[in-house]
């Protein structure tokens, strides 16, 4: 049996590079043009979905060239597996939303269920809007019903992906390109 670790390296090596650093540098770069136009003057409140779109979130909010607010949430569908399954909260939104912009930044749009909770639970707390952004939008037919966001950087097809916040069982989030796992899809 191997170890997790060493599974995580078999899987990066034997995985199909979809997008390169500089195409996500791009799409983060146009994310955040988009933010500024919708956003800038209207004191919003950035919010990335813990763990996974911290990494988009850190890279779109560098360049963001007006003030605005910061909180976060962190709410689970995988924890450190492939398939997902029950959603978990574990940490709310401490900031008031009522009467503010509140932009979400995830990782990925996969079958959606997560994303979906977090704009109804945010919905509930009175904002004046919440935008939705994502890094990656996945051309799934398994997407939840209803669930669309505002602003997409790049798009996969139905494969499991990971790097640029998105894992492997707990690994590879830290990488700068995003890859597809071998025989996915």
């Amino acid at each position: 049996m191997i170890s997790r670790d060493e599974e995580a390296r078999r899987v990066l090596a034997s995985a199909e590079l979809l997008h390169d650093q500089q195409s996500v540098d791009n799409a983060c770069a146009a994310l955040a043009a988009q933010i500024t136009e919708r956003c800038a003057g209207r004191n919003p409140l950035i919010m990335p979905v813990m763990m996974g779109g911290m990494f988009a979130a850190s890279e779109i909010m560098r360049q963001l060239e007006f003030p605005f607010e910061m909180d976060y949430l962190h709410a689970s569908r995988y924890r450190n597996e492939i398939q997902g399954s029950e959603l978990i909260w574990k940490v709310m939104p401490t900031a008031t939303l009522e009467n503010r912009v509140v932009v979400v930044i995830d990782d990925i749009l996969d079958e959606g269920h997560t994303l979906k909770a977090v704009e109804v639970a945010l919905q509930a707390q009175s904002p004046t809007e919440v935008i939705v952004a994502v890094l990656v939008d996945k051309q799934t037919p398994k997407r939840a019903p209803g669930v669309q966001v505002d602003m997409v950087g790049l798009q996969v097809s139905d494969r499991y992906v990971f790097g640029c916040g998105m894992d492997y069982k707990g690994y590879w989030r830290q990488l700068p390109a995003i890859y597809a796992v071998a025989g996915t899809g």
